[in-house]
């Protein structure tokens, strides 16, 4: 998932840096570079998390929002992130996994070269746009507890 993203970001003209940086700092954007912290960023899993969230900002943010006192900044950065998750697991993708027998959260995360946490806080955003569930090409994803539902057409038997 990171070099997709990488390749994403280079598709953009969004030039991406692993440098060392302050330990609270995971990443940053700004002017079309994107910056990862190398010392705290140690896994692929744990770089294309943050990556995908600094390519939100770079497809949904503008201005500088490291304030996060301000309601319209905090909206910013929770746009951002939502690009993130719909972007490296889209639905589909959870169908996917469904099809190729992956049974937890550990194997979906790993399935999809992100983080536990970040599956995780994709599957929040979900339940917060969908509901519990959503029904997406003949499958209903429940998003708590994760699973997916086949259904079929009775008439096809």
């Amino acid at each position: 998932m990171y070099e997709k993203l990488l390749s994403h970001a280079s598709k953009y003209n969004v030039e991406v840096y692993e440098k060392s940086m302050v330990k609270n700092v995971k990443g940053l954007y700004a002017d079309n570079v994107i910056w990862i912290n190398k010392n705290y960023l140690t896994t692929s899993a744990d770089k294309a998390s943050v990556l995908a969230e600094e390519l939100g900002h770079y497809h949904t943010t503008v201005g500088d929002i490291i304030d996060q006192s301000k309601i319209v900044n905090r909206k910013q950065e929770l746009r951002a992130r939502a690009w993130a998750y719909e972007k490296t697991i889209p639905v589909s993708k959870i169908i996917e996994a469904h099809r190729l027998n992956l049974r937890n959260k550990y194997e979906l995360a790993n399935y999809l070269e992100v983080t536990e946490a970040f599956l995780e806080a994709a599957l929040q955003r979900y339940k917060e746009k969908y509901g519990l569930s959503v029904y997406y090409d003949n499958y209903t994803v429940c998003f708590d507890p994760l699973g997916v539902i086949e259904w079929f057409d009775c008439r096809d038997f």
